[in-house]
């Protein structure tokens, strides 16, 4: 039965997903329809978590926006992102990066330890 449902996942999973790590900077761009359109959504900031395997592995990006964190949760292979670019590679030494939503300002940007 595990077989079946991996070989039905391998599908529907990206080639490649993006090489992207904890700590990095990056844009997602995501795919965004309104009514017959469809147009492209850029949401920058860091990766403070990657969570899950296989298809159902999932990233979260969190950015400071008028001086409010926000974070989203995306799955890495949705077929709504279009790409994920990396902006700069950050140098994490844990696997989250939960203690980044205490920092104000400058400092919730800065990923070294």
């Amino acid at each position: 039965m595990n077989r079946i449902i991996d070989a039905i996942e391998k599908e529907q999973q990206k080639p490649e997903p993006g090489n992207f790590k904890v700590g990095d900077s990056v844009r997602v761009h995501t795919r965004v329809i309104e009514g017959d359109k469809e147009r492209i959504q850029i949401f920058g900031g860091i990766v403070i978590g990657r969570k899950g395997r296989g298809l159902n592995e999932t990233f979260t990006v969190r950015r400071i926006s008028y001086g409010e964190g926000v974070e989203r949760v995306f799955p890495v292979h949705s077929p709504r992102i279009a790409k994920v670019e990396v902006e700069k590679a950050g140098r994490a030494r844990r696997a989250k990066l939960n203690y980044l939503r205490e920092r104000k300002g400058k400092e919730a940007t800065a990923v070294q330890e």
